[in-house]
């Protein structure tokens, strides 16, 4: 049984991605499997794609201080 999306790391998200187009690429999956991973590798690369996004706007609200040091970080609610 496949792992719910939402619960996966971005590590193991972006690997199953990569076995699903391995899969794909090879011209060996019957065509209604073929079907079933292109419809879970997009939700795959869209959940890898929304926590690549979330990543990068936490470390943009890093504040820095006089120093030019980050002195405290802003929290960010991923979704």
């Amino acid at each position: 049984m496949e792992q719910d999306i939402e619960t996966l790391t971005f590590e193991a998200g972006l690997r199953e991605l990569e076995t699903i187009v391995a899969r794909l690429e090879s011209g060996d999956t019957p065509l209604e499997e073929a079907i079933r991973l292109y419809e879970r590798g997009s939700a795959l690369r869209q959940r890898c794609a929304d926590r690549l996004d979330a990543a990068q706007a936490r470390i943009e609200a890093i504040r820095l201080g006089a120093d030019g040091r980050p002195a405290a970080t802003e929290p960010f609610a991923a979704g």
